[in-house]
């Protein structure tokens, strides 16, 4: 199963570093993800879920 955030499903991005040299390389940019206890429809389940989403309250903690 791919790592993406449950509730926006932001995912891992592909692209190149770039040297000063110019050279590229390929790399990939994760997103900030944690696990959390979130309450969805009215039960806690566990979810990958970013860290801007968390911030952004669109997650409901279930403590």
């Amino acid at each position: 199963m791919a790592k993406v955030c449950s509730v926006c499903g932001k995912g891992k991005v592909s692209g190149n570093t770039v040297s000063h040299a110019n050279n590229h390389n390929k790399r990939t940019w994760s997103p900030n993800l944690r696990k959390v206890r979130a309450i969805v429809d009215g039960t806690p389940k566990r979810l990958n879920v970013c860290t801007r989403c968390l911030r952004s309250g669109s997650v409901e903690r279930a403590i």
